[in-house]
């Protein structure tokens, strides 16, 4: 039975402040519509004036006559997405969930494919959890990006991959998208032998018919752990896989940019590290739209790096430090690391790559690190007065790592300093010269050596 949205809080000042809304009140109607989601709720309050029914904690109901201007009421639910999650209905052969070991939190475990995520926080989505009620709502309530992981346009291949039967059936759901005019992205996880070669060549060709609201498309190599048993065979791309990939990305660039001027697609780094090739010119990837899925992050950081260079004049300042890193960008923070170097030359800055001993050495990004992996592959080495840390090895708005290990943890067995350090070249720079400054977060701050009971991880 419907019984509204819990307010959890109301922010001081605004209009649901003003009109005696509390946490623990409950949001039942607007202009009688229940709200089924977060977009209803954004949709029907999305108007000059609006009457809101609101259940009080003592169950009297309130029927609020709102003059809002178009202002949102500062209200925040118990449920940010006021509607329950829904569940991935794939079993993709590359999922990497599905590539986790047992034992580790519940939350690893959940497989969203969501499309509401797409829109509230840029996750990908498969389409084959969406009805056609749901395509009416993204082109009633305009909402864009939606970001598409596609894999594949060729029907019967896409059912393979996301052992799915609608799976190819979805796809239609980008030609009512299209001529919506509703902004996509697409993302390409490329697995040896099966969506590489041809069938990556028909699917860059098919997405291309879909531009320009279809604006980007990534190919991202596939990620293999070391808990695969039982798993479909998949084997990892190799060098030469690389830089056929690349070879492939590049030619429908340059065709793409000449009929509409844009790149369109764009391969990840990994890719181009692994093919051992200098990463595209800062122009060839459009602005970074694909910044997420691994697309030009050493390039755009390479930029900031110098650009921030640029304005520091340098000095005879000394420190010695450390920072860890993937195996995958271990060669960029060395240069950039030296590029600071030469503007202080006092400055020692120690980059430790950490080999993922957890999930297995194929996995080569930071952001798969975990704590116990760091500790044990730290330990005793020069380390310095503080280590840095990037801030994608924790989880997002905590100092947490994917084993549970903290950050505070980390400096009882290490015994130093850590910085978390945000994933612009700026606040790279910052970190290592010390000039953070709290408010703006590179997570540069006093250490006070602990006295805990040191601990350690067999």
């Amino acid at each position: 039975m419907y019984r509204g949205h819990i307010i959890k809080s109301v922010d001081p000042g605004s209009i649901g402040d003003e009109l005696g809304l509390e946490p623990g009140d409950r949001l039942l109607t607007i202009d009688g519509h229940e709200l089924e989601d977060v977009f209803d709720y954004e949709y029907y309050i999305g108007s000059e004036s609006v009457v809101a029914v609101v259940e009080k904690a003592d169950g009297e109901e309130w029927e609020l006559e709102i003059e809002n201007d178009y202002e949102d009421l500062g209200l925040t639910f118990e449920n940010s997405l006021m509607s329950e999650y829904r569940s991935c209905r794939n079993k993709c052969i590359f999922c990497f969930i599905d590539q986790m070991p047992g034992g580790m939190r519940d939350t690893l475990y959940f497989k969203d494919d969501d499309s509401r995520l797409s829109f509230l926080q840029g996750n990908y989505v498969t389409l084959t959890n969406m009805s056609d009620r749901d395509v009416d709502r993204i082109i009633r309530f305009k909402l864009s990006p939606i970001n598409i992981s596609v894999h594949t346009t060729n029907p019967n291949l896409r059912c393979r991959m996301l052992n799915n039967r609608f799976a190819g059936e979805a796809l239609k759901k980008m030609d009512r998208l299209y001529k919506a005019g509703t902004p996509m992205n697409g993302q390409i996880v490329m697995c040896r032998g099966i969506n590489d070669g041809e069938e990556l060549e028909r699917t860059i060709r098919d997405l291309s018919g879909y531009i320009p609201h279809m604006e980007s498309v990534s190919v991202v190599p596939v990620g293999l752990s070391r808990f695969r048993e039982g798993l479909y065979p998949l084997e990892p791309v190799t060098k030469e896989d690389a830089v056929r990939t690349i070879g492939i990305v590049e030619r429908w660039q340059r065709k793409l940019f000449e009929a509409y001027g844009t790149h369109f697609i764009h391969a990840s780094d990994e890719f181009y590290i692994l093919a051992g090739e200098e990463l595209p010119e800062a122009e060839r990837y459009d602005g970074y739209p694909q910044l997420e899925n691994g697309v030009g992050m050493l390039r755009l950081m390479t930029e900031e790096v110098e650009a921030a260079l640029a304005d520091l004049p340098g000095d005879g300042r000394k420190e010695e430090i450390s920072m860890a890193t993937g195996l995958l960008a271990q060669d960029y923070m060395k240069k950039f690391a030296g590029r600071i170097r030469e503007k202080y030359p006092n400055i020692t800055v120690h980059i430790y790559p950490i080999v993922n001993d957890f999930f297995g050495p194929e996995i080569t990004v930071s952001g798969l690190i975990t704590g116990r992996d760091l500790i044990r592959q730290l330990k005793g080495r020069a380390l310095g007065a503080r280590l840095l840390l990037p801030v994608n090895m924790f989880r997002s708005g905590e100092e947490v790592f994917l084993d549970d290990v903290t950050r505070q943890e980390v400096k009882i067995a290490l015994q130093v300093q850590v910085d978390i350090v945000k994933s612009s070249g700026y606040d790279f720079v910052d970190a290592v010269l010390g000039l953070c400054q709290e408010e703006n977060a590179c997570c540069h701050g006093k250490y006070e050596p602990a006295d805990e009971k040191e601990i350690t991880y067999e």
